[in-house]
């Protein structure tokens, strides 16, 4: 009714209320040889032009969304779903954000989670027919997807809760197909592309560079996908065995793992190059599936609410009790869903922000000084998907905090660009801070050893190292009376070699996984050079 229909406000003025409520509120590359006659009329039959726009799909729209530098008029769910980077180089957001009342969450009490993620997911992707959004999210949350799920836990619950005790709750969000987080919205990403790509009648070729979890999660949703095919450079040899494994193992014809003499650094360089030659990255419809997509945020922002709901069920919470969530965080994508569930209403009172050594994040919210590490001073650790030196999702919550400000936002940003910090310490924007439910801390490896032992010998449960960063941080501020949910972002069996040092044996694998290594592997090695991954992407594209 009128409640569904009804957007806040998140221009100036308009703050996200208090603790005790709810929110308001790399270099050159050589230039591709020219197509043959063949190739040519293959990609004019195959596709339209990358950079023709979306129409619409639905003929009532009012979601918009806006670049958080200001330089982009506003546009729809489906017009930014495949993109990356606004064309002024900021993240895009909706112009506001949806709000949701008590009512409106009691009645989602006894959803399903494909119920739930529909409810949410339509207030953002309106644009798309309400029977095909449903369709849509009905054949990504499935039991049979996320069907890694603990002995005696459910998976149809597709996020099953379980309590460690009273007000302590551990939010299992690695049962998909590779054991991490990131399949929660990732899968759903496959099959929003699907449909969107094949209503526009257009190809994608995404290209992607990975140390193991995001190319394992991207390959996983987009395989057998029509119109998409998928490029996926790893350093060869750097990976585990059961990364490798879970990657290369895979057969699908639209899949392509590239295994790169080099680092990752590497991987990334020529990704960059690519992608930095527009004229190629539009006539082979290149395109990514990075974290700062959109649509994958939108998507994270649905298990919020899950936990919320089953947390405060599970303690026999009031109405509108408030819940704290503990969030292991490199990118800031996936507590930046938790800050957006908290303006739409969603009663957080804590975001709990837990890092490991790489501490960007931690030192911004206790000191206001955002200051991004270059590769030397990034530590490896035995977190190794928080080894972050720049948080690319950040920006993000820098654009609500700075009342939508986009000139604000893009001066900071460019303070990043030249002097690689912004300070924020003696503003008003430091003292508000407060006012988001922020607060954070950091870890090392003996925390997390020592984490791992602690949850294991008082709870029964092993927890894999970054969940274990959002454990121990999460327990320094948990207070009396308020529920926590720390957010578990990974199965242990992906970490068998910390879970080993902290244990003294291997953690259990599910049984979709037991023999992976086993399994014939599907790959190509190459030379660090992007010319020679241009080549092989349209030699692919034209096959």
């Amino acid at each position: 009714g009128d409640v569904k229909r009804r957007l806040a406000r998140s221009g100036p003025g308009q703050g996200p209320g208090d603790l005790d409520r709810p929110a308001a509120g790399v270099g050159a590359t050589a230039v591709p040889h020219p197509a043959t006659d063949r190739r040519e009329r293959h990609r004019r039959l195959r596709a339209k032009r990358f950079d023709q726009p979306f129409t619409s799909l639905s003929k009532t729209t009012r979601m918009r969304y806006i670049s958080t530098r200001g330089g982009m008029p506003p546009k729809t769910f489906c017009e930014i779903l495949l993109g990356g980077l606004a064309p002024d180089g900021g993240l895009t957001l909706p112009e506001r954000y949806p709000r949701v009342d008590a009512a409106e969450l009691a009645q989602w009490r006894g959803y399903s989670y494909g119920e739930l993620a529909f409810a949410i997911l339509s207030k953002f992707a309106d644009d798309i027919p309400a029977a095909d959004l449903k369709a849509i999210v009905d054949r990504t949350y499935t039991a049979a997807v996320y069907c890694n799920a603990r002995p005696g836990d459910d998976a149809r619950q597709i996020t099953p809760l379980r309590t460690l005790e009273p007000g302590l709750h551990l939010l299992q969000l690695s049962n998909g197909p590779t054991l991490a987080f990131k399949d929660m919205a990732m899968q759903l990403l496959g099959n929003l592309f699907e449909y969107v790509l094949d209503k526009a009648g257009q190809d994608l070729n995404i290209l992607g560079a990975t140390s193991g979890d995001t190319g394992s999660s991207a390959e996983y949703a987009m395989r057998g996908k029509h119109r998409i095919r998928v490029f996926m450079l790893s350093p060869h040899g750097k990976m585990s065995r059961f990364q490798t494994a879970q990657m290369f193992s895979l057969q699908d014809t639209n899949i392509f793992n590239i295994a790169v003499r080099g680092v990752f650094d590497d991987c990334q360089d020529i990704v960059k190059a690519v992608s930095n030659d527009l004229e190629f990255k539009t006539r082979y419809a290149i395109g990514t599936v990075n974290s700062i997509n959109w649509a994958r945020v939108a998507a994270q922002i649905v298990y919020y609410f899950k936990g919320y709901l089953a947390a405060t069920d599970a303690d026999r919470c009031a109405a509108g009790a408030p819940v704290s969530f503990a969030v292991p965080s490199g990118n800031f994508g996936n507590i930046c869903a938790g800050h957006i569930a908290r303006m739409m209403g969603l009663p957080i009172r804590r975001l709990i922000l837990a890092t490991n050594e790489n501490d960007v994040l931690d030192e911004f919210f206790r000191s206001g000084v955002y200051r991004p590490r270059g590769t030397a001073e990034t530590q490896q650790t035995s977190s190794p998907s928080m080894d972050i030196s720049k948080a690319s999702n950040f920006e993000r919550f820098i654009f609500d905090l700075a009342d939508r400000d986009a000139g604000k936002v893009r001066e900071l940003w460019s303070a990043v660009d030249q002097g690689g910090a912004f300070d924020l310490s003696a503003t008003p924007l430091f003292r508000r801070l407060a006012d988001f439910g922020f607060v954070s801390g950091a870890s090392s490896h003996a925390d997390r050893i020592e984490t791992i032992r602690r949850v294991r010998r008082e709870h029964g449960i092993t927890i894999d190292p970054h969940t274990a960063d959002g454990v121990k941080v999460g327990l320094q501020h948990r207070e009396a009376g308020v529920p926590l949910v720390c957010l578990e972002t990974a199965l242990p069996a992906k970490f068998e070699e910390t879970i080993r040092e902290a244990l003294g044996h291997e953690p259990e694998r599910p049984a979709a996984c037991a023999d992976i290594e086993t399994l014939p592997q599907r790959f190509e090695v190459m030379a660090a050079d992007a010319a020679a991954v241009k080549r092989f992407i349209i030699d692919r594209v034209a096959a």
